[in-house]
């Protein structure tokens, strides 16, 4: 199994070495989920700066290996009653991929700081000179939550069960960024990037010269968008992608610009990248919700995107031999 163990080299003239990170760890507890057969885990994962998050794993029976795909949905927030919310939620839509033999993990992570992605590098580890030999792993700069998801990934592959080169993820909003970023740190095996608010990830301003009606920001309009972008960090960042990146837009939606631009950068920039669009009333619509009755009935939108998605999966998750 993969540790998650990482040895960053001595900083020149520094008096201490640089303390190696902890195994990726987790410590779970098991839950029934209303309406399933299929419990829940809850496991608390460690993180780069040795905190621990929330995620929520559902698993098909057996010992696998299988492949895995994360979600997530915006910004981290509400902790562990907000995984079971969720997942409370999602329910149906996430039974129908364990039977189609995926483990199913809804992600938690940091609350992050608006904006500190653009304003501070990757956090470093750093020598620890002044612990008395206790030996702490250090970082030069704040964690990203976008490294919370990053760990979450090393843990499931960690996992027994796991098919370790078979990781993908899925995400709305804010989370649908996230992928972007980790997928600029590491490689996993595909992303499905909802509606993804990349402004960060493409420095797009959103400051307050940015288009805007009222107080909501208006960039529907991809050429707009690519006027107030800063391609060449866009670029830098999209270059070290490996992933394959499905992108979902939607119609009509004041960021949409945002959405078609990250993959139309990417494929500027030579990468595996697929973009698909629907006019839909819902923010995040291919997640399927039970409706206020507890009845799971997708919209026929909603199923066909549910089908590309796992269309998709299939294609990048399935058949990956382990190593």
């Amino acid at each position: 199994m993969s540790s998650g163990r990482r040895d960053f080299p001595k900083a020149a003239g520094a008096a201490a070495p640089v303390a190696p990170e902890l195994p990726s760890h987790g410590y779970a507890i098991t839950k029934p989920v209303r309406g399933s057969d299929v419990p829940l885990e809850i496991t608390f994962v460690l993180t780069r700066d040795e905190i621990y998050v929330p995620i929520a794993i559902r698993k098909p029976k057996g010992n696998g290996p299988f492949p895995v795909i994360t979600m997530g949905r915006g910004d981290g927030k509400g902790g562990v009653p907000h995984l079971e919310r969720q997942v409370a939620l999602l329910a149906p839509m996430q039974d129908e991929m364990i039977r189609r033999g995926y483990v199913v993990v809804y992600v938690n992570y940091r609350n992050e700081i608006p904006h500190l992605y653009e304003q501070t590098p990757r956090a470093q580890n750093l020598p620890d000179d002044v612990s008395g030999g206790a030996r702490r792993t250090l970082k030069s700069e704040p964690t990203f939550d976008s490294d919370d998801l990053i760990a979450i990934f090393r843990y499931l592959q960690t996992l027994p069960y796991v098919n370790k080169d078979a990781i993908g993820a899925i995400g709305v909003s804010h989370s649908g960024e996230m992928i972007l970023k980790a997928a600029a740190e590491m490689t996993f095996a595909a992303g499905v990037v909802l509606e993804g608010a990349s402004h960060e990830f493409l420095s797009v301003n959103t400051g307050l010269t940015a288009p805007r009606n009222g107080n909501e920001i208006q960039y529907q309009d991809i050429e707009v968008v690519r006027k107030n972008a800063d391609k060449a960090r866009a670029m830098e960042r999209i270059r070290r992608i490996q992933t394959p990146i499905l992108h979902f837009g939607r119609a009509q939606d004041h960021l949409q610009g945002i959405f078609k631009l990250a993959h139309e950068w990417m494929l500027e920039a030579g990468k595996v990248s697929t973009w698909v669009s629907f006019d839909h009333p819902v923010h995040g619509y291919p997640f399927i919700y039970r409706q206020a009755d507890g009845t799971y009935r997708p919209d026929p939108i909603q199923q066909q995107a549910f089908d590309i998605c796992m269309g998709f999966f299939d294609r990048h998750l399935k058949g990956v031999c382990r190593t």
